[in-house]
């Protein structure tokens, strides 16, 4: 019998998913979802008390992998940030909003996903 192959996008897309259900019950709301810009994607933009929060989303099977949090590079950081400027110069309803990067990292166990929410993981300019 063969065995059904799992495909990568969708386990993203599911792992996706759960995470903004998870932010949505801490009382952020949605903005918009995979925001793209030249080369950038920000998974999510919420917000929340007068905040606007750009939140990648890493998923790890496995935590022999590292953490989706440690998977965040520099060059990444600095995508997303290039990507929340394009944002924010698009939406100038948010310009007075204060702004934070987090990272969320998700992790299967037992059947079911494991949060681990980073606020304020990084900031422009970091490094």
């Amino acid at each position: 019998m063969k065995q059904k192959t799992v495909n990568p996008s969708t386990i993203g897309q599911h792992a996706e998913q759960a995470a903004l259900q998870f932010l949505t019950e801490q009382g952020l709301s949605l903005i918009t979802r995979n925001y793209l810009f030249k080369g950038g994607e920000i998974d999510l933009i919420m917000h929340h008390n007068q905040q606007l929060i750009f939140i990648e989303v890493r998923f790890r099977s496995h935590a022999s992998f590292g953490s989706g949090a440690e998977s965040v590079t520099r060059a990444k950081q600095q995508k997303i940030s290039k990507t929340a400027l394009h944002f924010l110069q698009k939406q100038p309803q948010y310009a007075e909003h204060e702004i934070r990067f987090d990272v969320l990292s998700l992790s299967m166990e037992h059947g079911q996903y494991k949060y681990h929410w980073i606020e304020e993981a990084f900031w422009p300019g970091d490094g």
